[in-house]
């Protein structure tokens, strides 16, 4: 496979978890705000039990994604990427071992890896798009502001991790319970 056929299964990808991560806001706000409506304690029924797994398998291909483009299409990680790789690369064993454990208070660990690696995420966009606003933070050989995959006019690496993180967070919220 080509570098930019696997950047465009991973950005399909990240279409899927800004579905289901846009799905399950509108869940959990009609959960809150309907209590009484039947759907979306139907929803969280049958995602809760499997959002472990879920988080955890978005994790683990969100890391394989990352060391793919470092180590074999040979895109250098600016300091902004190591910095996600910080939040995602735990997120994927701690996760994937709290699953199988089924370990509900992975929540109060796993949770401020990813809300802090989704901000990273977002300061990485804002770079991109706005590169006079990058400071001293990064390598002036390897600038955070460089694109180095873009699909469907707007996903870039790291908006893919962004979308992954922002799942994540949201599975990991996900109440145990169906009403």
């Amino acid at each position: 496979m080509s570098t930019d056929q696997v950047s465009l299964f991973l950005a399909l990808l990240a279409l899927a978890a800004q579905a289901g991560a846009a799905g399950l806001v509108v869940t959990l706000a009609a959960r809150a705000l309907a209590p009484s409506a039947r759907w979306p304690r139907q929803v969280v029924a049958a995602v809760g039990p499997v959002a472990l797994a879920v988080a955890g398998t978005v994790a683990l291909v969100a890391t394989l994604g990352s060391l793919y483009y470092s180590e074999v299409a040979d895109f250098p990680p600016c300091r902004l990427c190591w910095f996600q790789r910080i939040g995602m690369y735990p997120l994927a064993l701690i996760l994937l071992i709290a699953a199988w454990r089924r370990d509900r208070q992975v929540c109060w660990y796993a949770l401020p890896l990813a809300v802090i690696g989704g901000a990273v995420s977002i300061y990485h966009m804002v770079i991109e798009r706005f590169p006079s606003l990058e400071s001293g933070s990064c390598e002036v050989t390897n600038p955070c502001s460089t694109i180095w995959v873009e699909k469907f006019g707007y996903l870039t690496i790291p908006t893919m991790a962004l979308s992954g993180f922002v799942l994540i967070a949201l599975l990991l919220v996900l109440p145990q319970e169906s009403s």
